[in-house]
């Protein structure tokens, strides 16, 4: 057992390190899954957030590129629209049609920096963390694989 600095230090096998990051990854995944569907209840209440539904044709579109890559498009969206903390065209960035994840933005309020404000908690003047990009794609994701079932 070494010391550092007055304080024991364990070493931990490397199957076990993964094992714990594996654990700790599903814990941080509960939690976000319960925030989920927290928000996801609130919002479906509004009347203008709740009637935002994918049609047969952004259904096929999710089914021909698969799930992994809309999650791209999530995040290249995200980061690249809605991240920045000054966005010129703040509340109009997002068009209400022509890509799944620009209506899971409408219905997740994760449309623009004001909605993000409003509905989320997350000042509108500071760039996006990474952990908070994680979080609106996660939740984006969420309403995307309730919509498609």
């Amino acid at each position: 057992m070494k010391k550092l600095q007055g304080k024991k230090l364990y070493k931990i096998k490397k199957d076990k390190q993964k094992a714990y990051l594996f654990y700790a990854k599903i814990q941080v995944e509960k939690a976000y899954m319960n925030m989920y569907d927290d928000i996801l209840e609130r919002l479906s209440k509004s009347t203008f957030r709740g009637r935002f539904k994918l049609r047969d044709k952004e259904k096929q579109y999710i089914e021909q590129k698969g799930l992994d890559r809309i999650k791209s498009h999530a995040e290249d969206f995200i980061r690249d629209r809605v991240s920045p903390s000054i966005i010129p065209n703040d509340g109009k960035q997002t068009p209400m049609k022509g890509h799944p994840v620009f209506i899971a933005q409408h219905a997740t309020a994760t449309c623009c920096r004001g909605c993000i404000n409003k509905w989320h908690k997350i000042p509108k003047d500071v760039e996006l963390t990474q952990e908070q990009q994680d979080y609106i794609v996660g939740l984006i994701m969420e309403w995307i694989k309730r919509q498609i079932g």
